[in-house]
């Protein structure tokens, strides 16, 4: 099995709706602890933590839908790159975000841990400054 062959997660499990608060900046952030797919070499199985952060424009991300999306890679044979490539541009696709970040850690294999870090962001957008808050007093 590969990325390119017939076995695919299907983003047409997907689903969203509209922001309910577009007109501002906000961050959400969703851990998918549990992520697997199968290596293309070897079809043993590749576990991973999935990090999703992005800023919405228009739509966000219904939380159900993504959590049938990414079980249905279970039985798909993909490259760490591609698949997460693919999560991001299925994810951006359906919701067009001003910024989206996919970190995906993946478990030890042959003693190599390898994390891979995607992220797109919309042409026009551009964060607001980071604002430095003073520590906490202590009481």
């Amino acid at each position: 099995m590969t990325e390119s062959g017939p076995a695919r997660a299907s983003a047409e499990l997907l689903e969203s709706f509209p922001n309910p608060n577009s007109e501002r900046d906000y961050t959400l952030r969703i851990r998918i602890p549990e992520f697997t797919c199968l290596c293309p070499k070897t079809g043993q199985p590749d576990f991973a933590a999935l990090k999703l952060e992005y800023v919405p424009g228009n739509a966000c991300i219904e939380l159900k839908s993504l959590k049938l999306y990414i079980a249905d890679y279970r039985n798909v044979g993909a490259f760490h790159e591609a698949v997460s490539n693919r999560i991001v541009d299925d994810l951006a696709a359906l919701i067009e975000p001003r910024f989206m970040r996919l970190t995906a850690e993946f478990n030890v294999r042959g003693g190599i841990y390898t994390t891979v870090v995607v992220e797109r962001r919309a042409a026009e957008w551009s964060p607001a400054p980071l604002v430095e808050l003073p520590p906490e007093m202590s009481a």
